[in-house]
């Protein structure tokens, strides 16, 4: 991850895309959980699903943040 990327770079979509369906999913996981209100298994799943996809996106975030140098200091 030696060079400089921009916002534009293919590669910074394709993280920001993966960031956006992980958010996404794991909003979504919240509605499942409770359509799986008296089933304590599928609750458990979907609530796994919900904290890979909310890990998945953090490390989209720290990525991206790596590749365009936002982590930089001034």
């Amino acid at each position: 991850m030696a060079e400089h990327h921009t916002p534009t770079d293919d590669v910074i979509y394709d993280l920001v895309s993966v960031q956006y369906h992980a958010l996404n999913g794991a909003q979504l996981y919240e509605k499942f959980k409770t359509d799986a209100e008296e089933h304590d298994d599928v609750k458990a799943f979907f609530q796994q699903c919900a904290d890979d996809d909310a890990q998945r996106a953090q490390q989209c975030h720290e990525l991206i943040g790596k590749l365009t140098g936002a982590a930089r200091t001034s």
